[in-house]
């Protein structure tokens, strides 16, 4: 059994370096607030500690892969996942399909018509941490122990 990633842009878009850039377009987290779920994989690290200042990535479990699919994951136009969508996919429930995503067998971008990313809001009450330093320095960037209940606040 492997694991995923979520990997939420925490950094706007001014002032970003073009090989960040590219990386954060491989991943599809091209605004801020943007989520994707990775599988685990020999350059899966590597690539986010090259944005670490960036974003925050914190390994998913499947309860929150559930309720990002439930509440944020689009299709093409923008609407929501129905169950037929997700029978199409090969699955047969969402429960089925996050399991899938947090174990890193599935990865959201090879799931079409699925958007490979969640538009999560703005956290409710701001950030409890800082927004400019790193997770060991008091900061809400790189590998964040805290994400999965953080992101809950921005579904």
């Amino acid at each position: 059994m492997g694991k995923a990633f979520l990997v939420v842009r925490m950094k706007g878009t001014i002032n970003v370096p073009h090989w960040a850039n590219t990386t954060l377009d491989l991943l599809h987290l091209d605004k801020r607030f943007r989520a994707t779920i990775i599988p685990e994989k020999d350059n899966t690290k590597g690539m986010l500690n090259k944005i670490k200042h960036y974003v925050s990535w914190q390994e998913i479990d499947t309860p929150t892969a559930k309720e990002l699919l439930e509440k944020r994951a689009r299709k093409s136009g923008y609407r929501k996942l129905t169950s037929e969508d997700i029978a199409k996919l090969g699955f047969k429930t969402t429960d089925d399909l996050a399991k899938s995503l947090a174990e890193g067998s599935a990865a959201l971008s090879k799931l079409k018509p699925l958007k490979p990313w969640f538009a999560l809001a703005p956290p409710k009450h701001g950030f409890k941490r800082s927004t400019k330093k790193m997770y060991g320095e008091g900061g809400i960037l790189g590998n964040h122990k805290e994400l999965l209940a953080q992101v809950r606040l921005m579904m």
